[in-house]
């Protein structure tokens, strides 16, 4: 166990000096909107892992360096929360990072294994699960708990060169590492209010017009009130309370009443949730975006399906999981693009990188040998 700045500092010039660690953290996550870290492992070699207690340690900089060097290989299994929770928890931009779950799918493997799937897959040893919910604030950590914790990072160094051993083709290890060097530059926080939005868009039976809009609004209103607060979404309103907004907009305190919110809720966030949507009401029909579920037309469909088709065959001659392709709503706005010419809202991954190189002649294909230039244009427009 690190509890003590001086072994922290120790410890990361040790780390400082090692070609590759292995990294995970475990949280608390139920009562707010930022996780509690509870604790960092890190591994230094295949029988040495070290326990770092956030808790007792509040000077994380000295791990932020290591974080932050580029010449050492942070591995970690499924990155993407470990990364967040990790920049937010000592500021680091971090570097040179290695995920197993991901290199996986490049490596002839499903790219959602968990870590004791690929574990048994690749080094045929079963791991414990049985502290996966535990509570990681409460201190002394149980032995059981410690030793789970460091079963988490005990086996990452050996996965990574077992898995770079089976990508055999120079041409999936440079998609692999473009696909790894997105982490060290990453997007805004994608659990945002607009794609939450969507989520519960798509959920939504039936809205009235201005509907969507309002409830695009009434989720941009929760996540900068949860994140303002460090509450849950779900404590300041819950999604079936957005969408009963959304579908009988109320004029006045008492119709908040028959919606099903609680008498909390109404009395912090009533006034607000009215104010909100006589502001969206006033709002002329014009200007409203309505985000509408489309369908596929026939020729959509067959494109589609012919394209999901080129994706299985190709992926399986290469050796990789199909699945990193894109998955079905990319994959049917891609269709959409090449039958109709319809231009995606978002920034299609598809239509760059190693992605567009990968479905370059299904492209070509589709809509001529221009295509690929078309898809560059398009992509540095958006």
């Amino acid at each position: 166990m690190i509890n003590r700045l001086s072994q922290l500092l120790e410890l990361a010039a040790q780390a400082n000096k090692t070609e590759a660690i292995a990294l995970d953290t475990e949280f608390f996550w139920e009562r707010t909107y930022y996780p509690r870290l509870g604790l960092i492992q890190l591994a230094i070699s295949d029988n040495e892992q070290h326990l770092i207690d956030p808790l007792a340690i509040e000077d994380l900089r000295p791990l932020a360096e290591v974080l932050a060097n580029p010449g050492v290989v942070k591995i970690f299994h499924d990155a993407g929360q470990d990364l967040a929770i990790l920049r937010r928890a000592t500021g680091a931009a971090i570097q040179n990072i290695f995920d197993t779950r991901l290199a996986a799918g490049f490596a002839n493997l499903p790219s959602t294994l968990s870590l004791a799937g690929l574990v048994r897959e690749l080094l045929g040893i079963d791991l414990a699960k049985n502290e996966t919910r535990s509570d990681w604030l409460r201190r002394p950590l149980s032995l059981e708990q410690q030793e789970y914790a460091k079963n988490d990072v005990r086996y990452l160094r050996a996965l990574r060169l077992a898995l770079l051993n089976r990508i055999t083709a120079p041409q999936v290890k440079s998609w692999l590492d473009e696909e790894l060097a997105l982490y060290s530059n990453p997007r805004p926080d994608a659990t945002d209010g607009s794609s939450r939005y969507l989520t519960l868009l798509r959920g939504a039976s039936s809205l009235p017009p201005g509907g969507a809009a309002l409830l695009k609004r009434l989720c941009d209103w929760r996540e900068e009130t949860a994140r303002a607060s460090d509450k849950p979404r779900g404590h300041i309103i819950p999604d079936a309370g957005l969408l009963a907004i959304a579908c009988r907009p109320p004029a006045a305190m008492p119709a908040l009443r028959d919606l099903g919110l609680s008498s909390q809720a109404i009395s912090r966030y009533g006034r607000t949730i009215i104010a909100l949507c006589a502001a969206q009401k006033a709002v002329p029909a014009e200007k409203t975006e309505e985000k509408k579920p489309w369908r596929l037309s026939a020729r959509e469909k067959e494109t589609y399906s012919h394209l999901r088709d080129m994706i299985r065959l190709k992926s399986q001659t290469l050796g990789m999981d199909q699945a990193l392709a894109g998955n079905s709503d990319e994959l049917r706005a891609v269709a959409r693009f090449l039958v109709d010419g319809v231009t995606p809202a978002e920034n299609l991954r598809q239509l760059s990188g190693w992605r567009m190189a990968f479905l370059e002649d299904f492209f070509s294909q589709c809509r001529g040998a221009d295509f690929s230039q078309t898809a560059i244009r398009h992509s540095a427009s958006v």
